[in-house]
């Protein structure tokens, strides 16, 4: 049933680029009529294979590598519709919960979105999973491997991010703490970032983590590729150094350990995109003045080596006013926009907007906007794909399942309470997977199928 639902859309996309593209359409040319009929034969085989997704052969689960500013599976553009879920591990952790995992993959899995973000930490927490420095509870360990491995079998994969700034899941503050009961007399949490202790603390983390055997699947962490990314932590700041040169330091010396141990997977900061000191030319974007001194900067942060592709978050409601606001769907395109022109010109990697997202909170709210916000986003994604842009996917804040209502912070989508959210992911879904079904890298964009591509997933209609 879930499946059929997206070949439907992809079999209306076929009938419409059938129906309205005539020879006329692109000049009338001998050459782009070859280029229409070889583009429906291939529209044929796409939507059969991506009706078949879940029964991707394992010689067919490759990792995900970068290539210029796309991301490629087995030479192919793989462009994503994804989401974030960050309690996945917890509620694993516990029988009476853990089927809950489950269903999202499953239900995420039927409006065709491929890429989950969620946490690969708990410092020192309920059900913890790092109960103190290097010592693990092997429970919560082996919840971890269940939601790899139900992961991989609704072929979603999985960006985990290590740890986190806010005190939610212990983060910096728990190595603080840690740092503390061991005598180091820290007074700051962004001690996190500069003591050498504290420093060893994360690196043994990130060890720890990248060479888990998975005790469902017997695959080392480090090797699967079920593993779309590593996220050094999320949302890092370090506000007692605006320079941004602390962060910088820590950035460079995490990248470069991960890349040491895990070569093989891709790396990303886990910034929220402000701009700082090194570009105070497009400081003009940011949010808010205070976005400026919170020690991040986004085009200097993803210049450190190893770090493969750019992250953004996007909260309007957040950063500018809890209102709900016209002004707010202007700020998300200009915001996207200047980050997407940024990694291509500066940065030449791609751009993930792993968080965005409307809460059910905020003054003023109701579904219909929160409907316009995530297209924007989406639409402006796809304008950089048709272009061959650095904008390379975007991940919902947040998927939730039926029954984990007391999990939400306003910004929950669930589908079987939302159809039109629900339609508008499935759409942008179908859109991406068709794109990343028909072409190749070696295109480069200057294929005979680009006029095609371009009519079937940005047709004006839709």
């Amino acid at each position: 049933m879930e499946i059929f639902g997206v070949r439907i859309i992809s079999l209306v996309l076929f009938l419409m680029l059938t129906k309205n593209l005539s020879s006329n359409a692109f000049g009338g040319s001998m050459k782009d009529e070859e280029a229409l009929k070889e583009g429906n034969n291939e529209m044929e085989n796409s939507i059969s294979n991506y009706g078949e997704m879940r029964g991707v052969k394992d010689d067919d689960w490759q990792m995900v590598q970068k290539k210029g500013n796309q991301f490629v599976v087995n030479d192919k553009p793989f462009y994503v519709n994804g989401f974030n879920t960050y309690w996945l591990m917890v509620f694993a952790a516990d029988e009476s919960t853990r089927g809950k995992v489950t269903e999202v993959f499953k239900q995420a899995s039927s409006v065709g979105m491929t890429v989950c973000r969620t946490w690969a930490f708990n410092d020192g927490q309920w059900r913890a999973l790092q109960k103190s420095p290097s010592v693990y509870d092997e429970e919560v360990f082996k919840a971890l491997d269940f939601v790899v491995s139900e992961a991989k079998k609704y072929k979603i994969r999985l960006i985990l991010s290590l740890t986190n700034n806010w005190e939610a899941y212990g983060g910096k503050a728990q190595y603080v703490k840690w740092g503390n009961a061991a005598g180091l007399n820290l007074t700051s949490d962004d001690d996190f970032f500069s003591h050498p202790t504290l420093r060893s603390y994360y690196k043994a983390h990130v060890k720890t983590v990248l060479n888990r055997v998975n005790t469902f699947t017997n695959i080392t962490y480090k090797e699967d590729p079920t593993i779309f990314a590593w996220e050094l932590m999320n949302e890092p700041r370090c506000t007692s150094d605006p320079t941004g040169d602390k962060l910088q330091d820590w950035i460079q010396e995490m990248a470069f350990q991960v890349k040491k141990i895990d070569p093989k997977h891709l790396v990303e900061v886990g910034l929220e995109g402000f701009y700082g000191p090194s570009t105070p030319q497009r400081t003009q974007f940011n949010p808010n003045t205070y976005a400026t001194q919170v020690g991040t900067d986004f085009i200097r942060n993803h210049q450190a080596l190893g770090v493969d592709f750019a992250s953004v978050h996007i909260y309007a409601d957040s950063w500018i006013s809890q209102q709900i606001a016209d002004s707010h769907l202007s700020f998300i395109k200009s915001w996207m926009e200047a980050h997407i022109d940024d990694a291509e010109k500066y940065l030449g990697m791609p751009v993930v907007f792993a968080e965005f997202g409307v809460s059910s909170k905020d003054p003023g709210y109701n579904s219909s906007y929160r409907d316009t916000v995530i297209s924007s986003v989406y639409n402006t994604i796809l304008n950089s794909t048709k272009k061959g842009g650095s904008g390379a996917g975007s991940l919902l804040w947040q998927f939730f399942p039926d029954g984990t209502d007391n999990m939400d912070d306003g910004y929950a989508i669930v589908l079987s309470k939302s159809p039109s959210t629900s339609s508008i992911i499935q759409l942008q879904s179908t859109r991406l997977a068709l794109f990343n079904s028909l072409c190749n890298t070696k295109c480069n964009w200057g294929c005979k199928k680009k006029k095609l591509l371009n009519k079937i997933l940005y047709h004006d209609e839709l």
